[in-house]
């Protein structure tokens, strides 16, 4: 026959165990966001451009060196990881709150007479082991919070990477271009001072006034100015991609001319509701969103009564063969407190609503990017071929002038006049070739890129 003892022990157990498996909040579901079914702009049929790696989108070998140096060397990366680590260990602290907790400790004593014909000895040994059942899910709440935080930094750690290839991508795409500019300054420089020595040799012919010397020296030296103003600029660029790329400041190599970069001509867009699953911006929001949720869940439980079992084992050195023990359970709630527990899940749900907003509005600044990029890429495109019209005829119209002001038909005023307007449209030409495959960059990093951590590096829950 069994005892009552027998029976209450079990029926203990099966209690504890059935109020075990009870976990309060409600589990994270994705929210879902109204978007668009399709981008504003037509966008070619086809699987999204941000599935590609980023060495298939970038054809400059000088390009991709500068990128993996990047990735390897760039401080707020190797910072980002930090965070990783830390959020990993994190999750075992967190963690280690569903398991026992045993404890050590002991004691001695010497004591002895003013004769020293009597002393003695004395020292004791405890373990205590300590578990707080996890009745209502607490603990693994908290350890699923700790757990999310974790991904969020991995999906951090992929938005900065998305965001210093893009940086170093579209900074080495602008060198080219101020170097483009550079070379276009210092040839019309070149043509220029020609022209005003020719003004000069008529004026000391007598054959002009002064004023046109006047007005070659003036533009002469805006060239000059205009020279000046592309190193300085070209120089911090070079400082630029040098920390991106995590160096010292240094003069940075130089690959493919700007002509001759290579982006695809098409980059398919896919549908915007993929941006939910592959914005590494998207992902950290929903990834904190569901962490907070289950904080919802861990404060829940603070109203409800915590269940804690001790075990205490104490020996003494004195005869180690007797030992003392004990097991006790403590049953401990909240009885009155003023609303404390309450008012601290209220807080709770409202920075749950607070990170559902960030999180949707981040999908809304995720469209919003991607469709300006969209514009970007099919407006420079246009505007560029605009501006090799600009660069023909300003070539011709000055040819043509030249002829006139040979021939006494008109001022070298419009010759002068010319020659600007041919200056300034070379350099918008090289400045929007610049942007538009610039914009490409953007497009694709508005996407949500193809960087990934990895796999070996993750950790499971």
């Amino acid at each position: 026959m069994k005892t009552i003892k027998e029976y209450s022990l079990k029926l203990l157990i099966a209690l504890t165990v059935m109020v075990a498996a009870c976990k309060l909040g409600e589990p994270y579901s994705r929210s879902e966001i109204t978007g668009p079914q399709h981008f504003r702009f037509d966008s070619i049929p086809g699987e999204s451009v941000a599935n590609l790696p980023w060495w298939e989108l970038f054809g400059d070998t000088v390009l991709q060196e500068m990128i993996l140096t990047g990735l390897k060397n760039n401080r707020d990366l190797n910072i980002a990881i930090t965070r990783i680590r830390e959020a990993e260990l994190q999750i075992g602290i967190v963690r280690a709150n569903l398991y026992p907790r045993i404890n050590y400790g002991g004691g001695g004593t010497f004591s002895a007479s003013s004769d020293a014909t009597d002393s003695k000895v004395t020292g004791t040994a405890l373990a205590n082991v300590s578990y707080q059942v996890d009745l209502w899910g607490r603990f693994r709440n908290l350890t699923e919070a700790a757990f999310q935080e974790y991904l969020a930094t991995e999906e951090a750690y992929r938005s900065l990477t998305l965001l210093v290839v893009g940086s170093i991508a579209q900074g080495y795409l602008l060198l080219r271009d101020l170097d483009n500019r550079l070379i276009i300054s210092e040839r019309t420089l070149e043509t220029w001072q020609f022209n005003l020595d020719l003004v000069q040799a008529r004026f000391n012919a007598g054959i002009i006034s002064e004023v046109d010397v006047k007005q070659s020296i003036i533009q002469v030296e805006g060239a000059r100015t205009t020279i000046q103003t592309f190193i300085r600029l070209r120089v911090q660029t070079e400082n630029g991609l040098s920390i991106l790329m995590g160096l010292p400041p240094q003069n940075i190599e130089r690959g493919v001319n700007l002509e001759e970069q290579v982006f695809p001509p098409e980059l398919p867009t896919g549908l915007p509701s993929e941006l939910l699953d592959r914005r590494p911006d998207i992902l950290t929001a929903e990834r904190r969103l569901e962490a907070q949720t289950a904080r919802i869940g861990a404060t829940e439980a603070l109203q409800y009564p915590q269940l804690t079992l001790t075990a205490d084992l104490t020996a003494s050195f004195a005869n180690p063969t007797v030992m003392f023990g004990n097991l006790s359970a403590q049953i401990f709630g909240p009885l009155f407190n003023s609303g404390e527990n309450k008012r601290k899940l209220a807080i709770e749900i409202q920075r749950t609503e607070g990170l559902l907003l960030t999180y949707e509005n981040t999908f809304l600044n995720a469209l919003r990017e991607v469709e300006d990029a969209m514009v970007a890429v099919n407006t420079y495109k246009k505007e560029f071929e605009s501006r090799m019209l600009q660069v023909n005829a300003a070539s011709e119209a000055l040819e043509m002038a030249w002829v006139r002001y040979e021939n006494g038909v008109t001022s070298y005023l419009e010759i002068l006049d010319l020659q600007r307007s041919e200056f300034s449209s070379y350099l918008n030409a090289s400045e929007t070739l610049q942007l538009q495959l610039t914009s490409s960059v953007q497009l694709y990093q508005a996407l949500g890129g193809g960087w990934e951590i990895p796999a070996d590096s993750l950790v499971t829950n």
